[in-house]
């Protein structure tokens, strides 16, 4: 019976996308350079902010399809390909390399030597570099290595091999490769296999041709193929925000008196020539133009870009994607589109006068809903072995000037805190130096540019504030939204310097035109005031206590304070820094640092221990 292998559209992006390796049905592939896939079909997803910010001229998504066969030649869909390539049989353990001429369309790879034929199963580990290289283990060097090296030439047959598995032994010392050459009988057990051994790097990918092979000297590590090192996607993402109207030029009138000057045609003639500088302070001088100014004009007129003029400002940098989403949330009329829908809301707490609800109050600012968001998410590459190594396109043939990416639909809650109260809470002594902790940790770690790219020029407590938040109030939002952590997402607005101080939680399904609203019905008034005081109950206390709330330096790169799976930590796709740069103390306090929203729990805890002390009626 043909088999269906099937990866959403979605998945060629993430976690199935370029380079990436993935089990399916007993079976393994990688999925292959954009430069394989079909020239036809291919969907093209608009996202112009994102497109400048990436420096490509656009995306386009995957052809869909309902049945992606992989062994199918030309089929729609993103392409993948087999690997590993060296296959053994559970029956008889032969090991067998296979290669396309062996495929048979909708079948999976059968041993040619058992009768029937099973279905042969991949090997478990593979080769990579930090040059993002990834290859088969040499098998037969691997069986013949203990041998001296005037030994191993003496056996030619190098594709005669077996996966043995012992009952004398337990772990990878049970699992050995055997050369079954006549008069050779050399073999190895994979008790030390994993690591940095002598092997040779094929220098490519195993999609790119041998022609494309580069001289690699960089140390090979093996790995299991599923291994959580063995692929780093880099993606970005931007939400499609409403565009603003902006004038032209910056000054519309000055603008009109240099058009209509008498040496405009001739500074336009020889804009790209030296005689140009003469023509341009005269036309500066009568008309009060900048240089910045005749550059736009000039621009505009010829088609290409003007020779900038000593001392003019240099060309305009690429967006700052979460610079302009924040001030399309922070618009005094929350702008509204078809893939942008905004409204704004309260915690409908203007009657309480109680605690903790008259804390809560004080403590938020801004909330709005968002009944429909659509966020694009694109792949410019990879890397292999950590996150920092050298990054892969792409397109590893670099040819191409666009990236694959996905649209997909959602909504959201979005909320700010109040700014009054952040200013007098970040300012305090003990906050500064925790975090001034924390900051020396980031200026250590490999991957520091990524993270300041999140929290701007210096890390600043309210980053860590807010992002700390937005991992508590989803892990409270699963549990009463209906969705689960994986399937919610964080974006963290909190640069100082462009007065940033706000987080959005929303959810992105791809494939699909939006989700249930599940999510922004826990944002009305009043469910979104519980929500929020349960989730500071609940963050006050942890399963790991006293060690995670005490804790100077923990989770990857010791970029955590108290901070632990048993709180805080998400997802890997729900968090924007990787599960970094997280402290449950900044937002409820601890012995050595006031919270942000300390008054609301000790508030909660004063009414509740109030509540059990009233005799019963």
């Amino acid at each position: 019976m043909s088999r269906t292998l099937r990866v959403r559209q979605s998945q060629t992006v993430l976690p199935f996308g370029v380079g990436a390796v993935f089990d399916i049905q007993g079976e393994s592939f990688v999925a292959t350079g954009i430069g394989d896939w079909p020239q036809r079909a291919k969907q093209h997803v608009e996202s112009p902010r994102l497109a400048t910010r990436l420096g490509v001229t656009g995306f386009y998504a995957a052809p869909p399809t309902a049945n992606e066969r992989y062994d199918v030649p030309d089929a729609p869909g993103a392409p993948y390909i087999r690997f590993p390539a060296w296959l053994f049989c559970g029956a008889c353990r032969r090991m067998k390399r296979w290669r396309i001429a062996d495929e048979k369309p909708g079948q999976p790879p059968r041993c040619p030597s058992c009768s029937p034929g099973p279905t042969l199963a991949p090997m478990r580990f593979v080769q990579i570099c930090s040059a993002g290289h990834l290859g088969d283990i040499d098998w037969w060097f691997w069986a013949h290595s203990r041998r001296e090296a005037t030994e191993r030439t003496e056996c030619e047959e190098r594709e005669k091999l077996r996966f043995l598995v012992s009952e004398r032994a337990s772990g990878l010392e049970a699992l050995s490769v055997a050369c079954t050459a006549k008069a050779c009988g050399a073999s190895r057990d994979l008790l030390d296999i994993l690591g940095t051994h002598g092997m040779r790097c094929s220098g490519r990918n195993p999609w790119q041709r041998a022609n494309e092979a580069v001289e690699c000297v960089k140390p090979i590590q093996i790995v299991q193929r599923t291994a959580g090192n063995l692929y780093y996607p880099i993606v970005h993402s931007a939400l499609d925000i409403p565009e603003t109207e902006t004038p032209m030029y910056p000054d519309e009138q000055v603008a009109s008196r240099v058009r209509e000057h008498d040496l405009w045609v001739s500074l336009c003639k020889v804009a790209a020539t030296p005689r140009a500088e003469v023509f341009r302070e005269m036309i500066k001088d009568d008309t009060g133009a900048d240089d910045a100014l005749l550059d736009l004009l000039l621009a505009d007129e010829t088609g290409q870009p003007a020779a900038p003029a000593p001392g003019s400002a240099a060309a305009p940098a690429r967006p700052d994607l979460s610079r302009e989403e924040w001030e399309a949330f922070m618009a005094p009329v929350p702008p509204a589109t078809r893939d942008f829908a905004l409204r704004e809301t309260t915690l409908g707490l203007a009657q309480e006068t109680t605690e903790p609800w008259v804390g809560l109050r004080r403590g938020i600012g801004r909330i709005l809903l968002a009944d429909r968001l659509r966020e694009v998410r694109a792949l410019s590459g990879f890397t292999r072995v950590s996150p920092d190594a050298t990054v892969v396109p792409a397109d590893t043939s670099r040819r191409l000037k666009w990236l694959p990416a996905v649209e997909v639909f959602g909504e959201g809650i979005f909320l700010t805190l109040d700014k009054d109260t952040l200013r007098s809470w970040e300012a305090d002594d003990r906050v500064v130096r925790r975090v001034a902790g924390m900051r020396a940790d980031l200026d250590r770690a490999f991957q520091k540019d990524r993270l300041q790219a999140l929290t701007g020029a210096e890390l600043s407590p309210r980053f860590v504030l807010l992002h700390t938040l937005a991992h508590l109030l989803i892990r409270q939002l699963s549990f009463e939204s209906g969705y689960t952590t994986a399937s919610l997402r964080e974006r963290i607005y909190a640069r100082p310097e462009q007065d940033q101080y706000g987080i959005l939680v929303y959810t992105a399904a791809g494939d699909a035109e939006g989700t249930l609203g599940g999510l922004v019905r826990q944002g009305e008034p009043a469910r979104l005031a519980e929500t929020l005081l349960r989730m500071t109950e609940a963050a006050a206390w942890c399963s790991a206590d006293p060690l995670c709330a005490e804790h100077s330096g923990q989770g990857f790169g010791n970029l955590n304070r108290a901070a632990c799976h048993a709180c805080a930590l998400l997802p890997e796709t729900s968090c924007e820094s990787g599960n970094t740069l997280l402290d449950r103390a900044l937002v409820v306090g601890g012995e050595q640092v006031p919270g942000y929203f300390e008054p609301i729990v000790t508030a909660a805890r004063t009414a509740a221990a109030a509540a059990l002390e009233q005799p019963t009626p």
